[in-house]
């Protein structure tokens, strides 16, 4: 039996820096420029953003960020280390943030991922997330799927 925890981190240890890293290089892989919003690590270092890292004993093996919007929270750099995929690291992530954003009384979670990460799609649609269009600061585009899950 596995023993995941996931517990409130710094995006600036170096092993949440490595996941984070991680992401970044694949979004960079499948999609251009323009078309990543995901946010560098200092952008994670500030005060409405919750950054969480699943660990196993001493090894983090996935990230997630909350982002608070003020009428709702938005996931951010959610990524699971390829090489510790399969264990529900993604779900017990997905149940942090779900927590966390009730605990923040957000009515409301809200993402944008990529058309490419059909893992993704399944992982958030499993959640109870459904499509929406943009929200925020986001424009419609080809690559973006933007869902939303309602906390009330």
């Amino acid at each position: 039996m596995s023993n995941i925890k996931v517990l409130a981190a710094d995006p600036r240890d170096p092993q949440a820096t490595a996941l984070l890293r991680q992401s970044h290089a694949l979004m960079q892989s499948l999609f251009s420029a323009e078309e990543n919003h995901f946010l560098d690590i200092e952008e994670l270092c500030v005060p409405s953003i919750h950054f969480f890292v699943a660990r196993e004993e001493s090894n983090a093996l996935g990230c997630v960020a909350l982002a608070n919007k003020g009428d709702y929270g938005e996931i951010k750099s959610m990524f699971v280390d390829p090489r510790a995929r399969g264990k529900g690291i993604a779900h017990h992530l997905m149940h942090k943030i779900e927590a966390d954003a009730r605990a923040q009384n957000l009515s409301t979670i809200k993402l944008e991922t990529g058309d490419k990460l059909t893992q993704a799609h399944s992982l958030y649609s499993a959640h109870g997330f459904v499509d929406c269009g943009p929200f925020g600061e986001y424009e419609a585009n080809t690559s973006s799927l933007f869902m939303t899950k309602d906390l009330s």
